[in-house]
């Protein structure tokens, strides 16, 4: 099964290596434009961001953690970087909104990428309250009234990271997610956008059926678990029916560190933010 049978089989137990001894930290790359709340306030015109995603305003855990799932993305192991990439989980509940939101953010942080993220969960948006912005419109109006892309995609407050929201709820959602129009909407934002990163926020794949097709659409999957509540054989269903090989990444959310993880993870950020200040 390859890397996607050992990450499975790393979920089934604590993480216990740890640095050794007189070695180095892991290498860092070069820190990305950042913000402050101060600037991101002023910044944001339609609404407050949610804070989960704030993790924006510093170097936590937390956010390296995006970080390094961009550099996977950004540096493929081989061919061209993945531009339309879906998100999406077993079930609901598992951070699937909070992995979209957050990997995004960290892609607009890049010094040359831009990202927009597209709200394709109809019957459970969760991105225009995590922006803090309006859904009064948004892909339902262009799936069903046609209304012209540009003037439903509403900017963030980041200023390389946008965003089309779900708008209101439709009677039929799979109808609409599985039709043509959605596979024009992602040809349309690739040609129109080619410099951006696509995320889109989709829905559970065990909970809802359109799933499936949106992943024939895209160039990559990243799959959310969540730590302690799916299982293992959730895991794999959902990998055999998505595709493997789209399947860039599986992100292990609410993971608990033990205490050895921790003091590691302590002394290497207090390493890298000594090492960012020194850039300054």
């Amino acid at each position: 099964m390859g890397k996607i049978s050992k990450a499975l089989d790393r979920a089934g137990k604590e993480i216990s290596e740890s640095p050794a001894a007189g070695t180095s930290p892991p290498p860092v790359e070069k820190k990305p434009e950042t913000f402050t709340r101060e600037s991101l306030d002023k910044a944001q015109t339609h609404g407050q961001w949610d804070e989960r995603v704030l993790h924006v305003l510093n170097d936590t855990p937390v956010f390296e953690s995006f970080r390094r799932l961009r550099t996977k993305i950004l540096h493929p192991d081989q061919g061209e970087p993945p531009r339309r990439i879906l998100i999406t989980s077993a079930v609901p509940g598992e951070g699937k909104s909070f992995v979209c939101a957050n990997l995004a953010i960290a892609l607009a942080q890049g010094m040359e990428q831009h990202a927009l993220i597209v709200d394709a969960d109809l019957r459970r948006p969760a991105q225009s309250k995590i922006f803090g912005v309006s859904n009064a419109k948004g892909l339902r109006n262009y799936l069903v009234d046609n209304i012209p892309l540009h003037t439903l995609l509403i900017k963030t407050g980041m200023p390389k990271l946008s965003l089309l929201p779900s708008g209101p709820p439709p009677r039929n959602p799979s109808e609409l997610l599985g039709g043509a129009q959605m596979a024009s909407l992602l040809r349309e934002l690739s040609e129109r956008y080619p410099d951006r990163f696509i995320i889109i926020d989709s829905p559970p794949e065990q909970a809802v059926s359109e799933t499936a097709v949106l992943a024939t659409l895209v160039d990559a999957i990243v799959l959310v678990v969540k730590w302690g509540t799916s299982k293992k054989s959730q895991v794999v269903q959902i990998v055999e029916q998505l595709g493997r090989d789209k399947i860039i990444g599986i992100v292990f959310n609410a993971y608990q560190l033990n205490e050895l993880r921790q003091m590691y993870e302590k002394y290497y950020y207090a390493y890298t933010n000594k090492y960012y200040d020194k850039e300054k």
